[in-house]
């Protein structure tokens, strides 16, 4: 079925028939600006690995905001850009930003969409970019200019109106299609925190021909937002107050999609060439009536509303696989989820799709889109793989969550209110996220009481908030961040950026250094940039700013060098943390030792031994990760279309940790692979080279490893774990030879030869999310007392296999419990598992042997009973324990070779405190009725049990009663 689907859309006319056919629009507004002399800069991924203020990429801006702060390294080649263009990847279905509510509810809101944009740093503002606006339009696109209209911030109560670009506009449009709005429609901030300014907005009529003043933001399809130019000039601080930034820019953004329909002539973003390949398609794959384009009750069974879901969702979830994210059960992960789920339902309920749908859609996307984000095309076998998977995982619950929730709706009272216990049930039993109980509850007209979930989010992203201020600040309360506002407080005073080139240096006081700039915190001076003359330990937590430093400032994964500042006078900075802001690099912590003055002569001193293991940790990663592309790759056995890429990475002086793309866990063989080629690495005492080359030549380099979506410096440090020094490996860059070495971009902190890690071990190897795998190791010390008391372990364990019967048992036992809180290579770990298991196979078939061997004694000594017994009756005690299916066992051997009498054992297990009591007889029997007989002798013993006539046994608690109980049996 896929594969006609996608064959359906490669034969597809639709936008060879079209004047303004997608990719059209696209071209015609980059080749304008470029036009116009800005630069072509490609859309970052969706998921921005390296800002973990946003879930999402959800404007154009994203990437740039560096540039907006002033913190944007020198280095980087976007420092020197004045003026840019692109089309963004954006998402919005998380945060402040969330448009995965009114997906599908209308025919232009889209959790996946295109940003159009043009950017402006520090060169033109607001009458260069309304300009620009006007012209792209009304030249290029030649929309009606009757049909625009523009919308501007009227200011509150705490900023004043942009009365400027309200006159701007007045050179281009009369003064009742300039409209102004509140802070609402036309104040823009990318979050809580950051830059931001006034916005214009353009808005387009539809239909044309009237006055639509009175429209334009009233939340309709006919007079729809289709430009935005955002004035950044302030930056919101966490008090809520605005602050002016360094330098002022403009932000664009246009919708794309928006734009499409309406040169298209379409009155919906879902009519265009965009998303009807995609319908074309599901109904291909659910067999559901065509789209029909309808909303509200005139949709039936929310046919069209699942078509539009399913189209968007399909978008946003490819798109963010591709770019490094997975569905999980947190953060940006769990957004995912919730629209894979959202999409999923709708299809499965509305649509008719069967089991696996969902994946199929994977190939008509990147038919339509790999062109311009050619990144569907490579990662295309794993997006489809996540994509099933998860699918697979939730349909499996979906069904019974349904009819739990009609289940628990069908007894919700008259408020119409469903609760959210229920709704919390349903999202931890079912998989269900809230809002997906939110949107089946609107459609019985319900509503959902969600506030324990919204306060239950709140108290963990409150916990993560303290815990990152608490590490910052030292655990002083302060804020200890250097902003726009310090950077460009910096900057004015003249302080210059910081050299960091000795942090390479090893094992050496760097002297000569300058205090440039002593910190007290945001806030903490009367003009509350936080910048001061002199500090103190009555100062508590503080910060100062070097003209050079050998500190490792935190980055890269690798966390920060501590140590101390001194002063030539003696006064004394304990370096607890140090973090990098742009040019500048902040040591944090407390002065423990006299006084410091702006501007001191001071030096430098690194903790070179707490440096040391994480150096090696930071080598070992390297290495690390070219041993599992060699295992699992080169020399690999597994899925050829899966990739080992870095999917994140942390080196402190205790571990390595290091998160991969893998679908699944490695097996014991291919750990022990890996770790054999990192320790191999160590013992062969390999050149650990850095070397900082020209971008463009080192990325020639054939065993290059980059991290996906991380922005390199040129010239770029190039660290490589090889014989050859990199000097000579660039002279021959495309030599396959290098790709047996270990070759990255990296500006952290490194041994010079591999030998100085004295060893590795690999402890622990798990899943922390669909696709991504996680390893964490150690190296040097830690390594090699993990490594003899792995040895050591291993030795019990041998020794252990030389016990028998309840003695290895109790090993057994004991060896289990001391494995789980062992430090060793999880390869030993699991062969000890592997061990023990077999050990534990022996015990149960000694069990088995010696309990057969119990059983048979014991029949036959109720054989005997029974031939010495004159009468009917054999009461007897034996010894089986408390062991039910021995005396089972017992009964069944004993019942087919006598016939003529009845038996009631008794058999004791004094440790437990406890015994059984039975009696049987042949079916034939009928002279007594063995459970009134069990009954009767265990009478007032408090025993529990049941039975039949010809068969019964109760157990009974405390053995001080066997001896009555006898009695009676004997006596009944």
């Amino acid at each position: 079925m896929a594969e006609e689907a996608t064959t359906a859309v490669s034969n597809m006319t639709i936008s060879d028939e079209l004047e303004w056919p997608m990719n059209r629009v696209r071209d015609t507004f980059i080749k304008f600006f470029e036009k116009n002399g800005h630069t072509f800069w490609p859309s970052s991924p969706c998921v921005p690995h390296d800002d973990p203020t946003l879930l999402f990429a959800n404007a154009g801006m994203n990437q740039y905001k560096p540039l907006f702060l002033g913190t944007c390294d020198p280095n980087l080649e976007m420092a020197n850009l004045k003026r840019a263009v692109n089309s963004q990847k954006c998402i919005r279905a998380g945060g402040k930003h969330n448009d995965l509510d009114d997906v599908g509810k209308d025919v232009y809101h889209h959790t996946f969409f295109e940003m159009l944009g043009n950017w402006s740093f520090g060169d033109y503002f607001k009458e260069g970019a309304i300009d620009l606006a006007w012209r792209c339009l009304t030249e290029e696109y030649n929309l009606d200019t009757s049909r625009l209209y523009a919308t501007y911030f009227g200011g509150d109560d705490n900023t004043p109106a942009d009365l400027e670009a309200r006159d701007i506009w007045l050179k281009y449009l009369p003064a009742e299609r300039v409209l102004p709005f509140d802070a609402k429609d036309n104040f823009w901030e990318m979050g809580a925190t950051g830059p931001c300014g006034p916005c214009t907005e353009i808005h387009y009529d539809r239909i044309g021909g009237r006055d639509a003043a009175a429209l334009v933001n009233a939340d309709l399809p006919d007079v729809i937002e289709i430009w935005n130019n955002v004035f950044i000039q302030f930056n919101r601080e966490a008090d809520g107050s605005l602050r002016p930034l360094p330098a002022q820019h403009v932000d664009t953004g246009m919708g794309f999609e928006r734009l499409t329909s309406i040169l298209q002539g379409k009155d919906s973003n879902y009519d265009t060439d965009i998303f009807m390949p995609i319908f074309k398609v599901i109904q291909d794959l659910t067999g559901a009536r065509p789209y029909a384009g309808k909303i509200g009750k005139e949709d039936e069974g929310y046919v069209d509303m699942a078509y539009r879901v399913v189209a968007d969702h399909i978008r946003t979830l490819s798109f963010a696989i591709a770019d490094g994210a997975v569905p999980s059960s947190d953060g940006r992960g769990y957004v995912l989820r919730r629209v894979l789920r959202r999409a999923v339902r709708y299809g499965r309920q509305n649509l008719g799709a069967e089991l696996g749908f969902f994946s199929k859609l994977v190939p008509v996307l990147v038919e339509l889109m790999s062109g311009i984000f050619p990144e569907l095309k490579t990662q295309q076998a794993h997006i489809t793989a996540v994509i099933k998977d998860e699918e697979e995982s939730f349909s499996r619950t979906l069904d019974k969550g349904l009819q739990k929730f009609k289940d628990l709706a069908s007894k919700v009272g008259d408020d119409k209110v469903f609760s959210g216990e229920d709704a919390h049930f349903l999202y931890t039993s079912m998989g269900f996220p809230v809002d997906l109980t939110e949107l089946m509850a609107e459609e019985i007209d319900m509503t959902v009481d969600i506030e324990g979930f919204e306060k239950k989010m709140q108290e963990e992203k409150d916990l993560s908030a303290a815990a990152h201020q608490a590490k910052m600040s030292g655990g002083s309360g302060k804020d200890m961040r250097l902003v726009a506002e310090q950077t460009a407080a910096l900057v004015s005073m003249g302080v210059p950026a910081t050299n960091d080139d000795a942090k390479y240096v090893w094992n050496e006081e760097l002297t000569g250094c300058a205090a440039s700039a002593l910190f007290i915190g945001r806030g903490e001076t009367e003009d509350g940039v936080g910048f001061t003359d002199s500090i103190s330990a009555e100062s508590g937590a503080v910060g100062i700013v070097l003209d050079k430093t050998s500190f490792y400032g935190e980055a890269g994964g690798q966390i920060y060098d501590t140590g101390s500042i001194v002063s030539e006078s003696g006064a004394t900075l304990t370096v607890e943390n140090v973090q990098i802001y742009g040019q500048y690099i902040l040591h944090l912590g407390t002065v423990t030792e006299g006084t410091f003055n702006k501007g001191d002569a001071v030096k430098s001193c690194v903790d070179y031994v707490r440096r040391a293991p994480i150096a090696a940790n930071h080598t070992m990663t390297h290495v690390l990760n070219y041993a599992l592309k060699d295992v699992l790759i080169t020399n690999g056995t597994g899925d050829s279309t899966q990739t080992v890429d870095q999917k994140g990475s942390l080196v402190d002086e205790t571990k390595l940790r290091f998160d991969f793309s893998w679908g699944s866990g490695l097996t014991n063989e291919q750990a022990a692979a890996v770790e054999n080629i990192v320790s191999g690495v160590i013992n062969d005492s390999v050149p650990v080279d850095a070397f900082v080359a020209p971008l463009d030549n080192a990325k020639k380099i054939s065993s290059l490893r980059a991290v996906f979506g991380e922005v390199y410096p040129d010239p770029v440090r190039v660290v490589a774990v090889a014989p050859t020094p990199i000097s000579e490996i660039l002279k021959n860059a495309e030599d396959s030879t290098w790709n047996q070495y270990s070759v990255e971009f990296c500006g952290g902190t490194h041994l010079s030869n591999t030998k100085d890690a004295k060893a590795f071990v690999l402890l622990q190897e798990e899943g922390i999310a669909k696709g991504i795998r996680r390893i964490t190791g150690v190296t040097s010390d830690d390594a090699v007392a993990a490594i003899k008391a792995g040895e050591e372990f291993e030795a019990k364990v041998a020794e252990a296999g030389n016990l028998k019967g309840l003695e290895l048992e109790d090993a057994i036992k004991k060896l289990t419990v001391e494995l789980n809180s062992l430090t060793i290579s999880a390869v030993i770990k699991a062969k000890c598992r592997d061990t023990l298991a077999t050990y534990g196979k022996t015990v149960v078939a000694w069990k088995k042997e010696a309990a057969a061997a119990k059983t048979k004694a014991v029949t036959d000594e109720v054989l005997a009973a029974a031939a010495s017994t004159e009468g009917e009756k054999v009461v007897l005690r034996v010894d089986v324990g408390a062991d039910s299916k021995a005396a089972k066992a017992i009964q069944q051997a004993v019942g087919k070779k006598i016939k003529d009498k009845s038996f009631f054992l008794v058999s004791a297990d004094e440790a437990a405190d406890r015994y059984i009591a039975m009696a049987f007889c042949h079916k034939s029997n009928k002279a007594v009725d063995c459970k009134k007989w069990v009954i009767a002798a265990t009478e007032g013993t408090g025993g529990k049990g049941g039975g039949k006539p010809d068969s019964a046994q109760f157990t009974i608690s405390g053995v001080s009663s066997i001896d009555s109980v006898i009695e009676k049996a004997k006596s009944f």
